[in-house]
């Protein structure tokens, strides 16, 4: 299949820097109409400049393409329901949203304030609840539709002094997998994407230390690359859904949270903290392990461990993500 967004409408936000530039405009060079969104502020949130969402509009417009620009903040119910009253108003419709937008401030955990916490929460996390609820409407209506959020290997792995991004980013999990569940019914597909790419927000860690961005590895993340593999999960040719995956220096790869096999106790015993040290090994084991699509799958493989029914008929996990991967 050839990708190409011909009639359909994405909203990228974020979308006037960086990765979100990027996206926006390969979006556009493949004939979507890009609700082009940003606020113009600095990585830590502050201000407001509408040239920089226009500039875009404007490069995407100067290649023959369709955008407009939206200084709506993410940040605000109000501001995720004027993005999404944008593209409909403008296009007809809603096919897919790029949740991009994000600020940076860095810490030590002991020393992280609670106006920090909070900003990182209310630009990562509600903002992506407050775009997508709104967006999900609209797709669900239309029996169709495409969710990409943008978390981080920090959430997932952890980065020293990044504790309120961390758990900010860690909250898209959840958020894609619920939105994956009850879409998938109404043609809609959530996934994630972890980027790693030399941005504002690389450089602003890195500070005034020149020779660390001229690393042979840094020099390699070049945000064009993390493009491809949004793209293709905003399409209609992506058929995964509730799937987490990480792109860095064009290597694209899955990520995910595995449930192993573990140890069960013998049926109706109680065990101890002792039994627990005695088999920890067993327990802490990564192999053999499977994937769930939701909780239903952990309860299925409870059940089936001890012998016992469903105390309710099991959902049909998808065939296009695969449903529960069990490695053995």
């Amino acid at each position: 299949m050839t990708i190409d967004f011909a009639n359909q409408t994405v909203i990228v936000t974020g979308a006037g820097r960086g990765l979100g530039h990027c996206y926006a405009l390969e979006f556009g060079r493949l004939g979507a109409s890009v609700v082009v969104n940003d606020i113009g502020g600095t990585l830590r949130g502050q201000g407001n400049d509408a040239s920089v969402a226009d500039a875009v509009v404007a490069e995407i417009r100067g290649a023959g393409g369709k955008a407009v620009a939206s200084y709506d903040s993410v940040a605000t119910l109000e501001g995720g329901a004027n993005i999404v009253r944008t593209a409909t108003e403008a296009f007809g419709r809603l096919d897919a949203v790029v949740s991009n937008a994000g600020i940076l401030t860095t810490d030590s955990f002991d020393k992280i304030s609670h106006q920090q916490w909070r900003d990182m929460l209310s630009v990562h996390l509600d903002g992506a609840f407050y775009l997508s609820q709104p967006a999900f409407a609209v797709m669900k209506a239309q029996g169709y539709g495409r969710f990409v959020f943008t978390s981080s290997s920090a959430a997932m792995f952890g980065a020293e002094h990044h504790a309120h991004y961390a758990a900010a980013k860690t909250g898209l999990f959840g958020l894609k997998n619920v939105i994956a569940i009850e879409g998938l019914k109404y043609g809609i597909l959530a996934n994630n994407v972890l980027p790693w790419a030399l941005t504002r927000m690389i450089a602003s860690e890195v500070g005034q230390r020149e020779e660390i961005l001229q690393l042979p590895m840094m020099r390699m993340l070049e945000p064009e690359l993390v493009a491809p593999l949004v793209v293709y999960l905003a399409s209609r040719a992506c058929e995964a859904t509730h799937q987490d995956f990480s792109a860095a220096a064009g290597r694209y790869a899955r990520v995910f949270t595995g449930l192993g096999r573990g140890w069960a106790s013998e049926g109706g015993t109680k065990p101890s903290a002792n039994d627990v040290a005695a088999h920890f090994e067993t327990i802490s084991a990564t192999e053999p392990f499977q994937v769930p699509f939701s909780t239903t799958d952990e309860t299925v493989e409870i059940c089936q461990r001890r012998g016992v029914e469903m105390p309710f008929a099991p959902p049909v996990s998808p065939g296009r993500s695969g449903g529960p991967r069990v490695k053995s």
